[in-house]
């Protein structure tokens, strides 16, 4: 049995029980596998170390690491190579290489130098979409070798519904997000689907989640001066609602400026629910003519007409049998299954000096 040692800076706890979910669902798939993994979540340089010598005394010592998001655990992972001779991959989440976030070109120079040259170490340095990739590798990263990696999907979201959307004499646009207005452009949103209530009365808008620009989006709803009925914040919901969410509603927006992946595409696809998304993330891959439809991030910022139009196209087009198959096709690859059988294939050709 391999065992695999996880550095990662997010994983759920008590202090957030949402931050780095997708990194559990990867440990757990794995774990599935007959992987045998341990975790170490650490919050800093001495919790980091003491975190590692408790595991050290357990008698425990891992034969790969897996380190997630580059950050200080990084300079553990080299240590490891260097004196134990222990390899690690990446699997890279972190936005701030996305040029419309910025984050990594306003660190030091030396968090820089630091970040590129555990990057360069790896025997393998997976991101979770293409577009992460190109853009580290715009900010000079090298890497033995680049890889992808999926995020998870809950295996409730690809079991059919009886609800079949029948639910309504409106049509409902469903978003999910975190509120974080600088990437998930909600404000946008809001809207282009006032003008669309202007050319009608049969849709209805449903934003579920919370985060740091939930009120100021409640707030721009109640200015907008909605017809009643026609919007609705749900707040946070559990990923079980979520999937209840989608399979009532009639398609899924993501309106953001950038993402790393947008975990929520493939969970709209799961459940066979058309898709309309701005080219972010995985969007490319998910989004075609046969799934859903995708709009300009320049439209779905700046011009609510046009955006309005995207709307109505995709409220107008819904599932059928040949689309609902399309999209749960393009969601097979990120089931809990398909992914840790992909994890646990990489490790095992590492260990054995395939990559």
């Amino acid at each position: 049995m391999a065992k695999i040692l996880y550095l990662t800076p997010w994983y759920p706890s008590e202090r957030d029980k949402m931050a780095g979910l997708f990194v559990q669902k990867h440990v757990e798939a794995v774990q599935a596998q007959g992987v045998d993994v341990r975790v170490i979540h650490s919050f800093g340089w001495l919790d980091l170390w003491h975190q590692w010598c408790a595991l050290r005394r357990t008698g425990w010592m891992p034969d790969l690491v897996q380190l997630n998001v580059i950050q200080k655990q990084g300079v553990l992972a080299l240590l490891l190579k260097r004196f134990c001779h222990i390899p690690y991959i990446i699997i890279e989440h972190w936005s701030g290489y996305l040029p419309e976030n910025g984050e990594f070109m306003r660190m030091s120079f030396l968090k820089k130098y630091i970040t590129r040259r555990v990057a360069a170490q790896a025997e393998l340095l997976l991101t979770v979409s293409p577009i992460l990739e190109q853009a580290m590798q715009q900010l000079g990263f090298q890497a033995k070798q680049w890889g992808r990696a999926h995020n998870v999907v809950d295996d409730f979201f690809y079991e059919p519904s009886a609800d079949s959307r029948q639910h309504s004499d409106k049509k409902t646009l469903l978003h999910i997000s975190c509120f974080d207005e600088r990437a998930k452009n909600v404000f946008g949103l809001l809207r282009a689907f006032r003008v669309a209530c202007l050319r009608r009365n049969d849709v209805r808008l449903v934003l579920v989640g919370t985060g740091v620009d939930w009120m100021a989006a409640k707030n721009l709803a109640a200015e907008l001066d909605f017809p009643e009925g026609s919007i609705l914040f749900t707040g946070e919901q559990t990923p079980c609602e979520v999937c209840e969410w989608l399979h009532r509603s009639d398609a899924f927006v993501l309106s953001s400026r950038y993402e790393t992946a947008g975990i929520v595409l493939t969970e709209a696809a799961a459940t066979g629910t058309p898709i309309l998304s701005t080219p972010v993330g995985i969007a490319t891959d998910i989004v075609t003519p046969e799934t859903g439809l995708l709009v300009p991030c320049e439209i779905a910022e700046h011009n609510p007409r046009r955006f309005a139009e995207f709307i109505e196209t995709i409220l107008d087009n819904t599932a059928d049998k040949k689309r609902t198959e399309a999209l749960r096709k393009a969601a097979e690859p990120y089931s809990f299954s398909a992914v840790g059988k992909e994890l646990k294939a990489i490790y095992d050709s590492c260990l054995h000096s395939d990559i």
